[in-house]
């Protein structure tokens, strides 16, 4: 029951962020922005866990990877102004967010 209630949850704050994109780009990009799917895995990390520890940590990896995927929004952004088609381009981009990832995961070996 705990999982459907998270998945419901979950779905209503991507469909609710992309409806409202159809309204306003702005509206719409600052609900995207919002770290809402970040304070919902912390928030059932912690209800089920009770370990501030754990969530702090989380917290601070999710920062972390948060600046590694940034790149992929401008990659994204340029190649479908230069006319590239969508999906060819949000496929490109996620190579990049791909790539941010890996030099993430690289550092924190390190």
């Amino acid at each position: 029951m705990q999982f459907a209630l998270k998945v419901v949850l979950s779905a209503l704050v991507i469909a609710g962020s992309s409806e409202l994109a159809k309204r306003s780009p702005a509206y719409g990009a600052v609900a995207a922005s919002l770290p809402l799917t970040s304070i919902l895995a912390l928030s059932w990390l912690f209800a089920e866990t009770r370990d501030a520890s754990a969530a702090a940590a989380f917290s601070s990896s999710i920062f972390w990877a948060v600046l590694a995927s940034l790149p992929m929004f401008l990659a994204l952004s340029w190649m479908l102004r230069k006319g590239v088609g969508f999906f060819p381009a949000l496929a490109l981009s996620c190579v990049v967010a791909s790539a941010g990832y890996w030099g993430y995961l690289a550092a924190m070996k390190r």
